[in-house]
């Protein structure tokens, strides 16, 4: 490959050096095909660039390097050299697929891209999905059309600035926040309005003040969010019930979807969460945040342990179901089976059992 760069820079001049026809290569190696964001009819085939070089601008080594009308349309004119630099980072070809897609839609700059591929934000949105749901993920990148569609867990606020401040307190993550507030929509999601800080709320006198409240486009609904230092609970949940019913009857109008409430703390009880919130809840929403990208090991390392947490859910369900349906005599519960002992002897006449009252 030194040689192939060493004749064709002789011939054509710049943009042919070693390093380029490395990152030439890898980049035919990682999009064959084209763009993940061209349709089944036009994505076919490999990538075709045409070099053309007139007769005095060969003699004088240098070249135009144009894409041919085929090449240009495996390839969204809104993504530059540069987003694919980025792109050609990740190793993963449906997490590729993926930036690639919501780069393109969001308009994302090169340093946002590069943001939220630090941010693994890929494998925060495939967290708790399927596999063949992580699939569509990769094939059409985000769809808002639930409330569990703007969770990722953890959300990553780094840019905040605060991890190594421990005395910091709720009002100074809020204040970084809204410093920063360009960052944190990027890093919400899409379809995200910033509405207003610290809303009042008054109750028969009584006044409540919600950290942060939002609305979503695609959603079409209010998105409050509320800031909590330290480990959620269950009070937590409950304020923002509060919060979420109040928006619900006297801020939502008819044409809007219900209000969703986001609680985001530094550390949550998921045991605790499904019990205090009903089984049919879809607005009212925790997670974490943490204020340092994480690395695609701590994660998978988390994964991991949540994977292995809902196996375990999983298994006790079944079992329990298994023992309700069982026919025949009711079976006691595992644990009093397992301490079950078979009945002691009868004392001697004249002895008195333990525990007995004397006569």
């Amino acid at each position: 490959m030194k040689r192939v760069a060493t004749r064709l820079s002789a011939k054509f001049g710049k943009g042919f050096s070693l390093a380029s026809l490395k990152r030439m290569k890898q980049f035919y190696l990682a999009f064959p095909r084209g763009s993940a964001l061209v349709g089944e009819g036009e994505g076919k085939g490999s990538t075709a660039l045409s070099l053309s070089a007139g007769a005095d601008e060969a003699e004088k080594g240098s070249a135009t390097l144009s894409l041919s009308p085929r090449a240009s349309l495996l390839f969204p004119p809104t993504l530059a050299w540069s987003h694919y630099l980025v792109l050609l980072r990740v190793t993963r070809p449906e997490a590729r697929s993926f930036y690639e897609i919501e780069a393109a839609r969001e308009s994302w700059s090169v340093r946002e891209l590069e943001r939220q591929v630090g941010a693994l934000l890929f494998d925060r949105l495939a967290k708790n999905k399927s596999p063949e749901q992580v699939l569509e993920l990769a094939r059409k990148g985000q769809q808002v059309s639930v409330p569990s569609d703007v969770l990722k867990d953890p959300f990553v606020l780094e840019f905040a600035d605060l991890r190594e401040n421990p005395a910091a307190q709720e009002r100074d993550l809020e204040q970084a926040i809204i410093d920063r507030l360009e960052d944190f929509l990027l890093e919400m999601g899409k379809g995200f309005c910033f509405v207003a800080r610290q809303k009042r709320l008054t109750l028969e006198g009584d006044h409540f003040y919600v950290d942060l409240v939002f609305y979503n486009r695609l959603l079409r609904c209010f998105v409050l969010v509320d800031l909590k230092m330290g480990k959620l609970t269950h009070q937590d949940l409950g304020q923002m019930q509060m919060y979420v019913n109040f928006f619900d009857r006297f801020q939502r109008e008819e044409h809007e979807a219900k209000t969703i409430g986001i609680v985001l703390c530094s550390d949550k009880n998921d045991a605790m969460v499904r019990i205090t919130l009903p089984d049919d809840n879809e607005q009212v929403l925790a997670a974490r945040y943490q204020m340092y990208l994480p690395t695609e090991e701590e994660l998978r390392a988390e994964l991991e342990r949540e994977r292995e947490e809902a196996e375990r859910v999983l298994r006790l369900t079944a079992g329990d179901e298994a023992a309700e349906n069982t026919p025949g005599e009711a079976r006691a519960p595992t644990s009093a089976r397992r301490r079950r002992r078979p009945p002691s002897p009868a004392p001697p006449p004249g002895c008195r059992a333990r525990g007995a009252a004397a006569p």
